[in-house]
């Protein structure tokens, strides 16, 4: 911008009030507040359907008089780095980032200038920012907001194209098509054109002109080698064994080369195959159990699969082996609160990509996954299975048989938790007898039920159905978000 187009820019900006996408300062010119700022910005432009967010220096905030400020950039470093480069470093995704710094009647101001979030929230460092009305709050205290930008930005990832310029030939060595009609439960045609026009029909291909392209969720779900993708060759699920509880020796680490549809039930098999067992006595034969439910990991890897946020680069689902868990990672954070999980309508980021696995019978329907694992680990007295979000990615700890004394404490309030989501999504209630039998507790023994439920209560995590009726042997509790 030239020094003409900069002043109009500064009147223009200065006629409004603070709000959403714009914020007044002075003189405080600390980095890390300056920081925290653009990603407020970044993200409410975006909410508010604006193009950028600015930050102005030199504006009174009560007034709007143009006061100038002592904040000049060149003065400004973080380190030997200057506060331009730094700050884009430390924003995520990255985002186009302006900075002027001029004079306008003899007083010196800055503008800041920041893209609304592209295809995601921004964040600063490891947080995320939004604005609500002129005030600077974490994101996440504002699920409805993020959400609402996801939704915004969101490219829809799975029409976007994996490889153009395919040829016929190619198209029936990149794609299983064998596999493709045996998972549709269709007849294979006899006949190479009957072939694509099946793949046409599900849009996972498109034609152009003489020859085709090959969407990415052709690619994700039916490709002979994922491999053969550039834009997806670290899309790969990856399956990681270790020996003991601890990353410290690796015995065995897997990528896997299929489309997630044709190599699903070969991962679930292999795992199944190799999964650390219990041997159970049954009369006068002895067999090998799997300690973990494979219904329940089957469900969460499915999961991960479909809720993975493909803008995240560089990474992929993840399986993790322990002796005593399994640890299941994808890319990007839920678009729901964890403690939600059981009862919340699921908001994908990739439907189309859900869709086509729901048709292929490899996951639920929608919402009942969640709640089928639950299920599993309260059928075989598992401890329940633990959400983690972290700053770009979502985990679930899916834990081996542990005996009520062995767990902790907060196994016992997550178990409890979940175990009323389960029985009110069911249509029932949690009682102290429901929780004895999740838990294998003697009837003798309901006190130590009830201590559980007083300390979950106390996390305020459930809460008494009828807080009128004084019998505890006979009260019912119900989740708090009831």
């Amino acid at each position: 911008m030239n020094d003409k187009e900069l002043h109009n820019l500064l009147i223009e900006l200065s006629s409004y009030k603070e709000c959403e996408w714009i914020e007044f300062k002075q003189d405080n010119s600390n980095p890390y507040e300056i920081g925290e700022y653009l990603s407020a910005l970044s993200n409410s432009a975006c909410y508010e359907k604006k193009d950028y967010g600015y930050l102005l220096y030199g504006i009174e905030n009560e007034t709007n008089r143009l006061v100038g400020t002592t904040f000049y950039l060149s003065q400004t470093k973080i380190g030997n780095q200057e506060l331009e480069n730094w700050l884009v470093t430390q924003l995520s995704p990255r985002v186009d980032l302006n900075i002027f710094d001029f004079n306008y009647e003899n007083k010196h101001f800055v503008i800041f200038r920041v893209q609304a979030a592209p295809n995601q929230p921004v964040r600063f460092r490891a947080e995320y920012y939004i604005r609500i009305g002129s005030y600077k709050k974490k994101l996440d205290d504002h699920p409805e907001r993020e959400r609402s930008i996801w939704q915004k930005n969101q490219k829809i990832f799975e029409t976007e194209l994996a490889m153009y310029g395919v040829s016929e030939y190619q198209l029936l060595s990149l794609l299983d098509y064998p596999a493709f009609f045996e998972l549709f439960n269709i007849p294979l045609p006899d006949n190479r054109q009957g072939i694509i026009e099946r793949f046409l029909q599900e849009k996972i291909i498109e034609k152009q002109g003489q020859t085709y392209v090959i969407k990415n969720i052709g690619a994700l779900l039916f490709a002979k080698n994922i491999n053969d993708f550039d834009t997806l060759s670290r899309k790969s699920i990856r399956l990681i064994f270790y020996n003991g509880k601890d990353r410290i020796k690796t015995t065995k680490e897997i990528t896997g080369t299929k489309g997630y549809a044709i190599g699903f039930k070969g991962l679930i098999q292999y795992l199944e195959d190799n999964l650390p067992t219990n041997e159970v006595i049954e009369k006068a034969f002895r067999r090998q159990v799997p300690l973990f439910p494979i219904l329940a990991l089957r469900e969460l890897i499915a999961n991960a699969i479909i809720h993975q946020d493909f803008s995240v680069k560089g990474t992929s689902p993840m399986i993790e082996v322990f002796t005593n868990r399994i640890e299941i990672t994808n890319p990007g954070k839920p678009l729901i609160d964890t403690l939600r999980f059981i009862d919340h309508n699921p908001q994908s980021r990739n439907e189309l990509l859900a869709r086509m696995m729901r048709r292929l019978n490899i996951c639920e329907e929608r919402g009942s996954g969640i709640d089928k694992v639950v299920f599993e680990c309260e059928k075989y007295q598992l401890p329940a299975p633990d959400f983690i979000v972290g700053d770009n990615y979502t985990r679930v700890i899916l834990y081996g048989h542990k005996t009520l004394r062995q767990m902790d404490k907060q196994d016992k309030i997550r178990s409890c938790y979940l175990h009323s989501c389960l029985k009110y999504v069911s249509g029932e209630f949690m009682t102290n007898q429901s929780l004895r039998e999740r838990f294998g507790i003697d009837e003798k023994n309901y006190a130590i039920a009830s201590r559980i439920i007083a300390e979950t209560i106390q996390k305020g995590l459930v809460k008494e159905y009828d807080s009128e009726n004084k019998s505890r042997k006979y009260a019912k509790y119900v989740p708090f978000w009831y």
